[in-house]
């Protein structure tokens, strides 16, 4: 959906920096329901409190991703005194299954936004090394192998959850 995919928050009336990827919110949205069936305003007081109250999705982000999803059939809505509430479907909980190794990725780029949101914004140095690799990344112009993929990836995260426990590789 155009909505997810720019990630717009708001942050007490203005909007914030994007806080999600493509897909994460879908991804995020589909196991919170899996853990809880809710309703759309549940879910984005969830999602606040995933970010220590900082930020809080607009419904205008929320709802036309639940709309994906229950067009998608991997969750259903159910009227419920004049509301939706959300469940997963069967589909839902094996496409869940299926992405688990995403999920987690949604969650671990889920608190680094959070830190960020709380000021602690990448140095300088950080913010080049970043760059640096950008770079690298783009300048295999879409020749990538299937044993170079799989290298690269495991080094990305690797790196990544190294970077989130405060260790070395």
């Amino acid at each position: 959906m155009k909505h997810e995919h720019r990630g717009e928050f708001e942050k007490r009336g203005g909007r914030g920096p994007r806080v999600f990827a493509p897909g994460d919110l879908k991804l995020l949205l589909l196991s919170l329901i899996a853990e809880q069936p809710c309703h759309g305003y549940d879910l984005i007081r969830r999602i606040e409190g995933l970010f220590d109250g900082a930020y809080s999705p607009s419904p205008g982000v929320i709802y036309p991703t639940l709309t994906f999803l229950e067009e998608s059939e991997l969750i259903s809505g159910d009227a419920d005194g004049g509301k939706k509430r959300y469940t997963i479907t069967d589909p839902g909980r094996l496409f869940l299954s299926e992405q688990a190794v995403a999920l987690d990725g949604v969650r671990m780029r889920l608190d680094v936004s959070k830190r960020s949101l709380r000021g602690h914004d990448r140095p300088p140095q950080i913010h080049e090394a970043v760059h640096n690799l950008r770079h690298a990344l783009h300048s295999h112009n879409g020749h990538w192998s299937p044993e170079e993929i799989i290298r690269v990836a495991a080094l990305l995260n690797r790196t990544a959850q190294a970077i989130a426990d405060g260790t070395d590789q």
